[in-house]
């Protein structure tokens, strides 16, 4: 085991997990409050649409799937506003948009490799320097962000009607939000994977809430759960011989439910 540690991918591995795992946490409280687990699962799937155009056009697909996911995330902002569709129908239809699109981008490239496997569920341990960078800079923004915001997001999460009277700028809030959602999103693919990430973005908020009402608690469970959750998913896949993603998941329900039990029991 002290062999592992010793190993400059695990090393990255780790401190990416860290990372994306701590921001994750951060913003599914938010996600959990603001009853937005299904555009998490929206966005996730639709950037798939952007890493198979990376693909196609032979470009870091990452970055192609942040432009993407962006765009879907204020598109279904914007067919909210507007009242054309209800959020769930926007958030399905360019989830199927978004994913058809993908395949068929995938076909024209003839991209079925290991690198389209690893961007759907994750591959941890192959991430570089250049991408631990990235994750950083990318957390420290979004943090940053969060923190600059922090109480008209908390205002608008327990009551957007009297943020709308208190003069809070709901509506550009919304899409900054969504903005910030989207873009920890495709960072997150690192770890788990497009077909896993809305876990993270839902499963540490739920697990808080069931232990808090108190939104700086339940940011600090939520983020703690989370890390945890990874760094222990990623030291037992390294043991088991486990999907990463996977295994991060799995002990992230683990605990979940584990939490649920515990509420049962102080409300018994």
């Amino acid at each position: 085991m002290s062999e592992l540690f010793a190993m400059g991918f695990f090393q990255r591995a780790l401190i990416a997990a860290l990372m994306l795992s701590l921001l994750c946490g951060v913003l599914s409280v938010f996600v959990v409050l603001r009853r937005m687990a299904f555009i998490g699962v929206g966005v996730s799937h639709s950037a798939f649409g952007g890493v198979a155009l990376g693909f196609l056009l032979g470009v870091d697909p990452l970055w192609t799937g942040v432009g993407f996911a962006m765009l879907v995330a204020v598109l279904i902002e914007w067919a909210r506003a507007r009242g054309r569709l209800e959020e769930d129908a926007a958030i399905g239809i360019f989830f199927a948009a978004s994913m058809a699109l993908g395949v068929v981008l995938l076909h024209l490239s003839r991209t079925y490799n290991v690198d389209v496997f690893g961007f759907l569920f994750g591959n941890i341990l192959a991430i570089g320097r250049r991408q631990v960078v990235e994750i950083a800079v990318v957390s420290l923004a979004v943090l940053a962000s969060l923190a600059a915001f922090f109480k008209e997001l908390v205002f608008l999460s327990f009551d957007e009607e009297m943020a709308w009277v208190s003069g809070v700028p709901v509506a550009a809030l919304r899409y900054f939000f969504l903005i910030l959602l989207a873009l920890v999103v495709i960072m997150s693919i690192y770890l788990v994977g497009i077909i896993l990430v809305a876990a993270l973005l839902v499963i540490p908020g739920a697990l808080a809430r069931n232990l808090t009402r108190n939104i700086r608690p339940m940011l600090a469970v939520s983020a703690g759960a989370a890390a945890v959750s990874s760094l222990g998913g990623l030291v037992g896949s390294a043991i088991l011989d486990w999907p990463s993603g996977a295994t991060i998941v799995l002990l992230l329900s683990l605990a979940f439910f584990g939490s649920a039990l515990l509420a049962r029991r102080r409300l018994g």
